[in-house]
């Protein structure tokens, strides 16, 4: 299964957070799951680090070091998630979460993820 994890989802994980249910963490684990990172996620860690609202160990190149460690897919921004989300309802107000939010839409895939407003667009998600 192809999932898409939600920025705090990523970083919860990476920082080994027990917010995240074993039946979740087994999920991102499991070798049969191809597991895609955005780089709208990374982005906004960069951004949140340069403001000192995060840190991580080895600051932005710790965190995308973390990330290839895990052999995580990167997903890059395309013009068509662009379209998907110049075209969402005003749900939620972060730019970060729209982007994802229209990657997993135009990619047909589920994300991982607690946000509430993200849920209200009503794709597949997973918990």
């Amino acid at each position: 299964m192809n999932i898409l994890l939600d920025t705090h989802v990523l970083w919860w994980f990476l920082r080994g957070n027990e917010k995240i249910p074993t039946t979740t963490r087994d999920t991102i684990f499991d070798s049969q799951n191809i597991i895609y990172i955005s780089i709208a996620s990374i982005w906004e860690v960069a951004i949140k680090m340069s403001i000192g609202k995060l840190s991580f160990d080895g600051g932005i190149d710790g965190f995308i070091n973390a990330i290839e460690d895990e052999n995580f897919e990167l997903l890059g921004i395309s013009t068509e998630h662009t379209k998907t989300v110049a075209n969402l309802p005003f749900i939620h107000r972060d730019p970060f979460d729209r982007m994802l939010v229209a990657q997993a839409i135009t990619e047909n895939i589920p994300i991982m993820t607690t946000d509430a407003n993200v849920l209200k667009y009503g794709m597949n998600s997973i918990w």
